[in-house]
């Protein structure tokens, strides 16, 4: 594919990502698509084969979690795994709100592209667990559900973090990566009976 090409597929991409978010899938169509990004509609069907498959590509071009082979050396150490994910999870949601927008929606709905989420996001939740268990069988977590523990990290994580809506109740304004990453990962790993000061989580 040459870079002109694929130039276009990722404004393609990018144009479905935005009106997906802004009108959901079933709002949107192909030719709405193609006018955002001022492509020619053949060209859905060249790149990705129809809508549905465009819905997938977002997932492999923009979801960090289809990438969880770079995040491998993490995984040998449980608090240095969990510290890892909370870390591109924190900064997934902030630098891709549409793609996050995308996903409540569907699931919200329970659409028939729930499936799809599933398939690019449980890989993610997989590997908390996974070090979930380690750590706890090392002795280094303490808790006593893994599913219940596992829901409480998810909650902390993907609270809806539409800081317009809730800025009446703010008093530090619009939150850093930094601050709300170190704010969840203290709070997971206090919550977790890992033992150390603040500084030790982040």
């Amino acid at each position: 594919m040459s870079a002109s090409e694929q130039d276009m597929k990722m404004k393609i991409l990018l144009a479905a990502k935005k009106l997906f978010a802004k009108q959901g899938f079933d709002g949107t169509s192909v030719r709405q698509i193609c006018e955002e990004a001022g492509a020619n509609v053949a060209l859905v069907s060249y790149h990705f084969g129809g809508k549905d498959n465009m819905f997938g590509a977002l997932f492999k071009t923009f979801f960090p979690g289809n990438r969880m082979e770079e995040y491998e050396p993490y995984f040998h150490d449980p608090v240095v795994g969990i510290k890892k994910l909370v870390e591109e999870v924190t900064r997934f949601r902030l630098n891709d709100p549409e793609l996050v927008i995308i996903i409540q929606q569907e699931i919200f709905k329970q659409s028939p592209r729930v499936a799809t989420i599933q398939e690019n996001i449980f890989p993610v939740w997989r590997k908390v667990r996974e070090l979930l268990e380690q750590g706890r069988r090392s002795g280094v977590f303490r808790f006593r559900s893994l599913d219940n523990t596992m829901f409480f990290i998810m909650g902390a994580l993907l609270f809806h973090k539409n800081t317009d809506y809730f800025l009446p109740l703010l008093s530090d304004g619009v939150p850093t990566f930094d601050n709300m990453y170190r704010d969840a990962a203290v709070f997971i790993f206090r919550g977790l009976g890992v033992p150390g000061k603040a500084e030790d989580y982040v």
